[in-house]
Parts: C-alpha cells; structure tokens; sequence
C-alpha cells in the first residue's frame, strides 16, 4: 500500500514538474503515436494536445531528423537503432504554417527487458535566441561597415587618393601620421586603417592629446605605480599597455609637451613604456597612429617639436584634404547626412532646394566636413518640408548668400509655384488608389499641403486607410 502511494506520489509530482517546464515535452507509444503533449508544446507548435493525440509526429514537419528529412513511420526512424536522438537546431512547422527554430532531442524508453516501449521528445524554442543572435550579428556587420575605408564618403580624386593611402597603411604594420585641418575626418582615417588592418582584433584606444596637462597625460599614456603621487591609491595601466595587441590612436600630438615627446619617442624606438613612479620597463606590441591639425615641420623649425620625434612619427604619412579643395564630395556628403537624419527623425526630406545648394557650394566650410554635417542636422530642425530651403541653413551660410545675391553674383528670383490642382471627391479617391493612400504623396501631386488633404477627406467622410 505504502509504495503505491509513493508511486502516485512520484508520478502526479512527474507530471507537475513536465507541466511546468517551458522546454515542450511530448511522449510517443510503442506503436509511434503521441501519447502525451505538456502545455510548452502547445505554445511552441500552436497544437493543442487534444489535436496531436493518437497522430505520429510527422505532424511537426522536422526538417532534420538524424541528418535528413523526418522518415515516413516509426518504424523507419532512426531512433529505433540508435536509442537517442541527436541534440540538433532544427525547425518544426507551426500550425498556422511558420517555420519554428528548436533544439529538439530525444531518447528512447525501453523495458526491463532493453525493448523499446516508447520515446520522449524535447524540443527548446529558438525564436528569442535567434532573434538575439541576428542582432548581435547585425551590430557586427554594422561595426565593419562603419569602419570600412571604402565607406569614407568622397568621390574626388583628392579622396582617391587617401583611399589608397589607407588601403596601404592597413596592409602594413607601420607608424602613420594623419594630417588635416580640424573636422576633416581624421579619427575615422585611423579606425579604418585599424578595422582593416592585421591586428583589427585587437583593441583601438584613442587619446586626444590637448585634452589633459602634463602629469595627467603622463598617467593617461603610461600609467602609474601604487604610491607614485597623490591620489595613486592603486598601480593603473596606461593606454599603452591598454592597447597592447592592437593600435592606439594618439590625437592632437603636436599639442604634446618635450616630456611627454621624449618618453614617446622612448616607446616608439623600444616598443617599452614605464609606469610613473616605477622604474620597470613592461613591453608592447602595438601600432601607433598619430594625427594632428598643426603643421609639424613647422613646429620642428620653431624649436616646439623634436625633429627625431617627427620622423619617426612621419613613416607613412597621410594628408586629408579640407572640404573647400573637395567640393566634388559636398553633394554626396550631404545626401548621407539627410538619409542619416531622416532615419533619426522620421522625416523624409529630399534634398536642397536650387538656392540652398548654391549657397552651400559657395561658402568656405573652416569646419570641414564636421560643420556640413552640423549644417544639415541644424537644417533638419527648422525644415517642414520636403527640401531644406536657404533659410533652414545656419547664419553664417545664408549671410554669404545673401550678401552674394545682392553682389548680383548669381540670382535668387523664387520659381513660380504649381496651381493647385481643383479636387472633388471622385477625384480625391482616385489619387488616394493611385498612391496606396498615401496622404504626402497625394499633397505632393496636387500642390496642397497634407493637411489639406486631410481636412478634404474629413470633410467627404473618407476614412484615412483603405480598409477593404
């Protein structure tokens, strides 16, 4: 009596705990029928268990069953001779017809005597995963794209050639210096060469240079030992040491201090940097890539710059071109900056208006490509239509226009505006039809504004979807 009741005890606890599990379990009967469904395979396969009782599990459509399709019948499964089934990412078919990612396992229940009596399932839904793994695959893809010196915007042959030169700088392990006026791009120059180069695995630490004074940069570059001044309660790598294995990225070094230039050019002769306040010397392997907007041989002849320094920053240099020598590339800048701020914005602007583009190919651009990218982003808070017109430009680009117009240099004179089309209902519809309903495109046909159209189509009772 006692173990009968420990044995409806153990299976009521059993089939509680096969309740509650959120992997789907199912059963099969000697015969190769369903003989059991928990509540996680109806959710997983969309079958209630009242619809796959008695059928095979044919119905879930396998795509992999011991390394090819689901047998017809039980007795041609492998499970039969191999007694367990492979733990294999698989899909099964969902009732309303959807393919469903699972891990699906299963073994086989044998008697006291080693015969087969019947075989239990598992299948583990792979959908949250899955989805998971696209992501994390996608802001893979996204990085290498974002750093792909092919993706540096520029047609000109100007860009032509820094094309190349990074091309050849990524190819190589040797010690670039980048030279350009501010905004011009040259931290994006680094990281493509890094992403592209040898050790694009490795770490990419970038220091700006002008950002600390002496002793913090100090601490910054090389690191410190335990004790080695006020408030160094514990030993800190530097960003050398922190780069190790890949390239550091050193930027503004023409604002660095003869200290500072004398224990860098200790580190690029000797690959081995020194923590503040230790006297060992730790190595490492990285590639250093400098940049500046100063003119270093200049700074060289001025006595403000180590010449021996210079040179061995000055292996393979780089020269970025400002936007005023590459105006070819402006139009194709601005068209990556609009489609950028679109996706932000939910807008959905077009381009420059005649007037607008003139007055961006005319003025100078002291911030390079970094200011046309702030002018188009300031452009999309004003613009409410569909081109950014002169006035949704910033100050300084619409007073060299407009001080260019009244020089006679180039006319102004606004386009006649489209009539407006006469709507009536019948033909309201007809557009809406010919537009898959879309109110904007709609506006944009007939020269009104989208509101108008709104309020044509609450005035004639049109409802604002089609829902037949």
């Amino acid at each position: 009596m006692v173990s009968s009741t420990h044995e409806l005890w153990d299976n009521r606890l059993l089939s509680q705990i096969i309740t509650a599990m959120a992997d789907g379990v199912f059963t099969l009967d000697k015969d190769g029928r369903i003989s059991s469904w928990n509540p996680a395979m109806e959710r997983i396969t969309g079958y209630s268990s009242s619809e796959v009782l008695g059928h095979t599990c044919s119905i879930l459509q396998c795509s992999r069953c011991f390394g090819k399709d689901c047998p017809n019948g039980f007795k041609a499964c492998g499970i039969l001779t191999h007694g367990k089934g492979e733990d294999n990412e698989c899909f099964v078919r969902h009732r309303d017809g959807h393919d469903v990612p699972v891990i699906k396992s299963a073994r086989a229940v044998r008697d006291e005597r080693g015969e087969i009596i019947g075989i239990v399932e598992t299948l583990t839904d792979m959908t949250e995963l899955n989805k998971a793994r696209k992501k994390v695959e996608e802001a893979y893809r996204r990085l290498g794209e974002k750093f792909r010196f092919d993706n540096i915007i520029g047609k000109s042959r100007a860009m032509q050639q820094v094309f190349a030169a990074i091309e050849a700088a990524a190819a190589s392990n040797a010690t670039v210096l980048i030279q350009g006026e501010s905004g011009t791009g040259k931290e994006l120059v680094a990281s493509a060469i890094h992403f592209n180069s040898l050790v694009k695995d490795g770490p990419f630490v970038v220091v700006n240079c002008s950002a600390l004074p002496e002793t913090l940069l100090e601490s910054e570059l090389f690191g410190h030992a335990k004790g080695s001044f006020t408030g160094a309660i514990r030993d800190r790598k530097g960003r050398f040491e922190e780069a190790d294995g890949g390239t550091i990225f050193l930027d503004e070094i023409g604002e660095l201090t003869p200290l500072i230039q004398v224990k860098l050019l200790r580190v690029l002769q000797e690959r081995e940097v020194e923590r503040v306040g230790e006297s060992k010397r730790r190595r490492v392997n990285i590639r250093v890539i400098a940049a500046t907007n100063r003119d270093l041989f200049q700074l060289v002849q001025q006595g403000m710059f180590r010449q021996d320094l210079y040179y061995r920053l000055k292996v393979f240099p780089i020269y970025l071109p400002p936007l005023r020598e590459r105006k070819d590339d402006i139009p194709l800048l601005i068209n990556s900056f609009i489609e950028d701020q679109n996706r932000k914005t939910g807008k959905e602007i077009t381009g420059l208006s005649h007037q607008a583009m003139h007055a961006v190919m005319d003025y100078g651009w002291p911030g390079n490509v970094r200011e046309l990218e702030n002018a188009v982003e300031h452009a999309f808070v004003l613009c409410n239509s569909r081109q950014i017109e002169l006035a949704d430009l910033p100050r300084e680009i619409r007073k060299l226009a407009l001080d260019a117009k009244c020089a006679g240099q180039y006319d102004f004179t606004p386009r006649p505006k489209r009539k407006p089309v006469k709507l009536s209902r019948r033909e309201l519809l007809r557009l809406l039809e010919e537009c898959g309903w879309n109110k904007a495109e709609v506006a944009r046909r007939v020269g009104l504004s989208r509101t108008a159209i709104w309020k044509y189509m609450k005035k004639w009772d049109i409802p604002l979807r089609n829902h037949t």
